[in-house]
């Protein structure tokens, strides 16, 4: 069950971050983001399992910290949106030096 878990956490986070790093659509990286985050805490749960609670409780935290970053993320977002019409990367360079 552990090694099962992991691996599905593995195959979680690689498509996240494949995702992230391929595609340009905003909302897009902001979902994948979000799918490394939750691969994240399945193996922390999977570990808490065997190693004690403690894995749990970085568990709530990591969902905290990511309840934060979907409401600042979509504000930006969406302001962003406001600005320049669209939420394709390539086509906006506010936050860029």
């Amino acid at each position: 069950m552990l090694t099962q878990s992991m691996i599905l956490s593995g195959l979680l986070f690689s498509i996240g971050a494949f995702g992230f790093l391929i595609r340009r659509n905003a909302i897009i990286m902001f979902l994948c983001i979000e799918l490394m985050l939750n691969a994240v805490n399945l193996s922390f749960v999977t570990i808490s399992r065997y190693a004690g609670i403690d894995g749990q409780i970085f568990v709530f935290f990591v969902m905290t910290v990511a309840a934060a970053e979907a409401a600042i993320g979509l504000a930006i977002i969406i302001a962003i949106f406001r600005h320049y019409e669209t939420v394709n990367v390539n086509n906006f360079n506010l936050l860029k030096w």
